[in-house]
């Protein structure tokens, strides 16, 4: 296990894929120890490939096994030098059906992973951002923390309570000089992203397709900048402001959509 004192670190669930992978990618290309935990272990293999052991911890992780975290966490911790300067809980899963038609085991695993997760990976890694100087607590939410997305409810209320959650610690954790702040991204062109919606996703705007290499350079200002929420892409903030002043009217606007899920 390579050891590092010097770089800043970085941990990121949900690594081996996606919005993890291109952001474990970015900053170790701009000279960060990264650590890379995920659940698929040939995308843990891969990313090892790609990243190399000289610059990077690379492990499998069910984010929803506390104990599992704490050890995560822990050997992290031994490999990085005790630094952990961004904790970036990425980890989550979509999947789409009402409310009253998913079966009960798929809604607890989407919270079980999505929000339970979350909040086993900010209590385990707490102790290491407290001894690093200026670190970040970042959590993955969504545009569906804006306003709730039909077909997909159970996946919404779980990035709904991540915004909440984030807004809560970002004032519990500056009493350790930690910061927290969330992702808030649109339509990001990963596995996760339905086949419908993506056919009728337009060419720019809020809705935009976005590459996930767009959220690994937000990562890194996240890291770099004061700010709560991030919107991915900035046009989503717009959105947001709108389902504040006028929440029904944008029930309304959805409602009369087609279905894309």
């Amino acid at each position: 296990m390579t050891t590092d004192n010097g770089r800043p670190a970085i941990f990121i669930t949900g690594g081996a894929s996606g919005m993890g992978l291109e952001t474990a990618l970015l900053f170790a290309e701009r000279g960060w120890f990264v650590g890379v935990f995920d659940v698929n272990r040939e995308g843990i293999e891969r990313a090892r490939e790609q990243i190399g052991d000289d610059r990077g911890h690379f492990a499998y992780l069910d984010v929803t096994q506390a104990d599992a975290f704490e050890q995560a966490i822990a050997d992290f911790g031994a490999a990085s030098g005790g630094r952990l300067d961004l904790m970036f809980n990425n980890a989550g899963i979509a999947a789409s059906g009402m409310i009253d038609d998913q079966p009960w085991d798929e809604i607890r695993r989407i919270i079980d992973i999505n929000l339970m997760g979350v909040i086993i990976g900010v209590r385990a890694a707490t102790p290491l951002l407290r001894q690093t100087q200026g670190s970040l607590c970042l959590t993955t939410s969504s545009s569906s923390a804006l306003f709730g997305t039909a077909g997909i409810g159970i996946y919404s209320a779980t990035k709904h309570a991540v915004r909440g959650l984030t807004e809560a610690l970002s004032i519990e954790l500056k009493r350790y000089g930690v910061r927290a702040a969330d992702l808030l991204p649109g339509l990001i062109d990963t596995p996760l992203l339905t086949d419908g919606i993506r056919a009728m996703a337009p060419a720019e705007g809020a809705w935009r397709l976005v590459h996930p290499r767009e959220v690994a350079e937000t990562v890194w200002r996240a890291y770099h900048e004061d700010q709560l929420h991030w919107y991915i892409p900035e046009e989503l903030r717009d959105f947001h402001r709108a389902v504040v002043d006028k929440p029904e009217a944008v029930r309304d606007e959805r409602a009369g959509r087609k279905s894309a899920i």
